[in-house]
């Protein structure tokens, strides 16, 4: 009944761990997997250890999160030694990574490629890293990434995750679907701030972060469902999706599958179970068979 195809990955059911939440080793995206996810992504890598932002780079309140970590992680390099290979799990892996330059991204996708990911996942969005320019801005640079990353990760398939920060996002994925892509991810998290009127600081320590959550929820809707309307490459959309209800909604938007992050917050590692059953049974009270028969239903 949830199973699906994605760019060739088999799913048992279309949801998919978001990058930044658990997938920071090999054994917590088995765990994941373990859990009901249909895939799992990693935590995003690029060419060097990051440490992050300085605390505090979290908050949450009613639904809504904001977080400015500063994509912290081990490297690429470092990733290759820990992880092996990871082909080898019973969930299929995207790999997901980032770049300061273009060219960088070519080079973490080649190392990246080198693990055997089920799909390579391009983070040009997030929305507080210091880039000279936003690369998910500008159709030029989506263009120029897409195939970087195309030429340097072989017969992988490539994702691209774009950023609500923009005005014209179906155009910037068909920018990316003009360059290669086999799929967009939509969407990263949205610039955010939130101040302490006790001190009249901003409580993060980067000032901006993403929203996440709850909150973000129809906005993500609303962007997949711009993007279906204009790219016939496969969408993973994520942002906010907590509830089975909540993932059939962002697939009558038009999405393939369906990212899910801060749902574990609510839930924890019965997260996943909980959105597929309930999905299960809205299909049956609704006597759907597939998913295919509801997915872009909001655009007919």
């Amino acid at each position: 009944m949830l199973s699906t195809t994605l760019c060739g990955m088999k799913l048992r059911n279309p949801t998919i761990l978001a990058s930044g939440i658990l997938g920071v080793t090999k054994e917590s995206a088995a765990k994941v997997g373990r859990m009901g996810a249909g895939a799992v992504t990693l935590k995003s890598l690029c060419h060097e250890e990051r440490k992050g932002n300085p605390n505090p780079t979290m908050f949450g309140r009613k639904g809504q999160f904001l977080n400015a970590v500063g994509l912290p992680g081990q490297g690429i390099d470092n990733a290759i030694d820990d992880f092996k290979k990871l082909n080898d799990l019973d969930v299929p892996v995207i790999g997901s990574i980032f770049g300061y330059t273009i060219e960088q991204f070519g080079e973490v996708a080649k190392k990246m490629a080198s693990l055997k990911p089920a799909m390579i996942e391009v983070d040009i969005s997030c929305p507080h890293m210091e880039y000279s320019k936003p690369f998910y801005a500008d159709e030029d640079s989506i263009e120029k990434i897409t195939k970087m990353v195309k030429k340097n990760s072989g017969k992988i398939p490539v994702s691209i995750k774009l950023s609500p920060n923009v005005h014209n996002i179906a155009d910037l994925a068909r920018a990316a679907e003009k360059a290669g892509a086999d799929c967009i991810t939509a969407i990263n998290t949205a610039s955010a701030m939130k101040i302490n009127i006790e001190t009249g600081k901003p409580i993060l320590a980067n000032r901006i972060g993403g929203l996440s959550g709850p909150a973000l929820r129809p906005i993500a809707v609303r962007c997949v469902y711009e993007i279906y309307e204009k790219v016939k490459i496969p969408i993973i959309g994520t942002g906010g999706v907590t509830t089975g209800e909540d993932a059939i909604e962002m697939i009558m938007a038009g999405a393939a599958a369906v990212g899910v992050g801060t749902a574990f917050y609510y839930n924890g590692l019965e997260a996943m179970k909980k959105i597929t059953s309930e999905m299960e049974a809205w299909m049956k009270k609704h006597k759907v068979k597939t998913l295919s028969e509801i997915r872009g239903k909001a655009h007919e």
